[in-house]
């Protein structure tokens, strides 16, 4: 059971913030188990599952971290973040007020994560076209304005799940790659990241193009 899945050559801590109820546990699943539970109840504490990309012919592993959106569960928060290089702030695109609330959550990530974490705005439950509430146009605005990347998915059928993930990875990748490379030592030694120990460069280094990719 161990073989290739223990092996890599980064890791990453990626977390998932929202509302309760915007669909952020079955991104997990979707995305780490392609699973999907109509019937999911709401994240008690703290769950993480994990799963390993190809990039540039390097195993990345993402550690993915799904917690309770409801206030009472705040008090986990400082040790939720600690060590995540990356973050999707999710929101459901048929209920506005879980859109609002994204500003809130991104207060919350600047006041506890590092400074330079990669952020990545998704609008979950493409699928609920018939019910939208919030405008593509508006959310893409909003990430622009925020200096994010942003993208539509939906678990239930799918849809840019493996790009909204992939499209993170690879961002935080170029991102703590490039650091590498100017940490490596003389004897050309490199040794897997862990996610505790990575310190990201700031994100202004991160190519315009590549983090408006996935905007629409």
């Amino acid at each position: 059971m161990s073989g290739r899945e223990d092996e890599y050559d980064y890791l990453f801590k990626v977390v998932l913030i929202g509302d309760s109820g915007v669909g952020k546990s079955n991104l997990l699943s979707r995305f780490t188990r392609n699973e999907f539970n109509l019937e999911s109840k709401s994240t008690i504490g703290v769950e993480f599952a994990t799963r390993s990309i190809m990039v540039d012919n390097k195993r990345i592993k993402a550690q993915i971290w799904d917690t309770a959106g409801q206030e009472r569960y705040r008090a986990i928060t400082s040790a939720y973040y600690r060590g995540a290089v990356g973050a999707l702030v999710v929101y459901d695109i048929a209920k506005h007020m879980t859109f609002e609330n994204v500003e809130r959550w991104l207060k919350e990530l600047r006041d506890h994560a590092d400074d330079n974490i990669v952020i990545m705005l998704v609008g979950n439950k493409s699928d609920l076209r018939h019910l939208r509430a919030v405008p593509t146009d508006l959310a893409k605005s909003f990430a622009e304005k925020n200096s994010v990347s942003f993208l539509e998915t939906s678990a239930l059928d799918s849809t840019n799940v493996e790009a909204a993930f992939t499209h993170i990875l690879t961002a935080i990748y170029k991102i703590v790659s490039q650091k590498h490379m100017a940490d490596t030592g003389d004897d050309g030694v490199s040794k897997p990241y862990n996610a505790q120990a990575i310190t990201i460069p700031p994100t202004s280094t991160l190519d315009k193009k590549n983090s408006s990719c996935c905007s629409g």
